[in-house]
C-alpha cells in the first residue's frame, strides 16, 4: 500500500492527539446515525462517531430522545466542522442475532456491510453501539429484487439553492447562515414524491460532494421541505491518502458504479443541475452503463445562479451533456421540478 500523503499523516496525528486530550478531560463519544441502504443480499450501515462532552451513556438520567436532540444541537453550522472524529474506534452493529464488529475510519465514519442479513424489502432499524457512546438505531432501506426504478439526486442547486462554487458565499452559507433561511428548489420535492408514489419501494439516493459534517442539517432541511427520506452519500473535504483534498467528481463516479454493482436490477433516473459537473459525470456513466440508467434530468440554473456559480451568465460548455441523439439514454431539462416532472412522467410510464 502506498505511503499516505503528508497532509493526511499530519491530520491523523492532530486528531489522535486531540482525541486523547479530550478523553483525559472526561469527554466521551456519540454516534451520529446516517441512513443506509442495500439489497436482500447485503446492506450498508452508515454513521459517524464523534467526540462529545456528555454524561455517562449508561446513565438513566439521559433519555434516547435527549441524546438525539444533543446531536442536532451540536451539528448545526460551524459546530459540525469543528467536531472531532473518533478515529479507529470500535463499533458494533447488531441486527437480530447477527453481531458485526468494525472500526471507524480516519474521519470517524462508520461504514459496515452486512451480508446474509435476512431482511425483506422496506425500511428497517439496526442497533449501532460503541464503548462510551449512547447506543442508537440507524435506518436502512432494503430495495426489493423486483424494483426496476430508482432516483439518484444531487443536492446543491438541485434540491436546495446554494452558491457552493464561490468560496466566500459557500463559507457564509455553511458556517454562518441559519439553515432555515436556505431555499428549496420549487417543484423538486413534489416531483420526487410523485415518482415514489407511482413506484412504491423505489429508492432515492442523495449523492453530493458535500461533507459528512453537513448530513444532520441536510436531513432536517429535506424533511422540512417535504423531500422523501433516503440515504445520503457524502464525502470528506480534508486531506486524503493521495492529496490535500478529495476529488468530488471521483466520489460521485465511484458512488454511481458502486450502486450499479450493489443494486444491479435498478435502472436509475439521474437528477442534477448544470451549475457544476453533474451533466458530464452522468453522461460518462450513461455511456459506460446504459443498462443501469433510465434517463438524465438536468435542472437548468437561472442566469443569476450561473453568475454565482461561474462568474459568467451561462453554463460552461464542458459541463453540458453531449447532444441527446448521441446518448444511449434520454436527457431532459427544465428550470425547476415542475418543468422536469412533465417530462419525467412519460419517461417512467413504462417499467420495462
Amino acid at each position: 500500500m502506498p505511503r499516505p500523503h503528508a497532509a493526511a499523516i499530519i491530520e491523523d496525528a492532530y486528531h489522535a492527539r486531540l482525541s486523547d486530550g479530550l478523553r483525559q478531560r472526561g469527554w466521551r463519544t456519540r454516534i451520529v446515525p446516517h441512513t443506509g441502504y442495500g439489497s436482500v443480499a447485503s446492506i450498508r450501515v452508515l454513521g459517524r462517531l464523534l467526540m462529545s462532552r456528555g454524561q455517562d451513556p449508561h446513565s438513566t438520567q439521559r433519555s434516547y430522545n435527549s441524546h438525539l436532540r444533543s446531536i442536532e444541537l451540536d451539528t448545526r453550522g460551524w459546530r459540525a466542522f469543528v467536531a472531532t472524529p473518533a478515529v479507529d474506534a470500535p463499533v458494533t452493529v447488531t441486527l437480530g442475532n447477527r453481531v458485526v464488529e468494525s472500526r471507524t475510519d480516519r474521519g470517524g465514519l462508520i461504514d459496515v456491510t452486512i451480508r446474509g442479513h435476512g431482511l425483506g424489502p422496506g425500511w428497517h432499524d439496526v442497533l449501532v453501539e460503541s464503548p462510551q457512546a449512547q447506543p442508537v438505531r440507524a435506518r436502512v432501506l432494503v430495495v426489493g429484487t423486483t424494483q426496476p426504478v430508482g432516483i439518484i439526486s444531487d443536492i446543491d442547486d438541485t434540491v436546495l439553492s446554494t452558491s457552493l462554487p464561490r468560496p466566500l458565499i459557500a463559507a457564509w452559507n455553511t458556517f454562518v447562515k441559519v439553515e432555515g433561511t436556505r431555499r428549496a428548489v420549487p417543484g423538486m420535492a413534489t416531483m420526487y414524491r410523485e415518482i415514489l408514489a407511482n413506484h412504491p419501494g423505489a429508492p432515492i439516493i442523495y449523492l453530493s460532494t458535500g461533507a459528512w459534517n453537513t448530513q444532520p442539517w441536510l436531513t432536517r432541511f429535506l424533511r422540512r421541505h417535504g423531500y422523501p427520506p433516503g440515504p445520503m452519500l457524502l464525502t470528506d473535504w480534508g486531506p486524503t491518502n493521495s492529496g490535500w483534498f478529495r476529488s468530488g467528481q471521483e466520489h460521485k463516479r465511484a458512488s454511481l458504479h458502486r450502486l450499479a454493482r450493489e443494486l444491479p436490477h435498478v435502472r436509475w433516473l439521474l437528477i442534477g443541475d448544470d451549475g457544476q459537473h453533474d451533466p458530464k459525470i452522468y453522461t460518462e456513466f450513461a455511456r459506460q452503463r446504459p443498462d443501469r440508467v433510465r434517463g438524465i434530468a438536468i435542472r437548468e440554473l437561472s442566469a443569476g445562479e450561473q453568475v454565482l456559480s461561474h462568474v459568467i451568465p451561462v453554463a460552461n460548455d464542458d459541463l453540458a451533456p453531449a447532444p441527446t441523439e448521441d446518448l444511449p439514454v434520454p436527457v431532459i431539462r427544465g428550470h425547476d421540478g415542475f418543468e422536469l416532472a412533465r417530462q419525467v412522467r412519460p419517461l417512467l410510464r413504462d417499467d420495462g
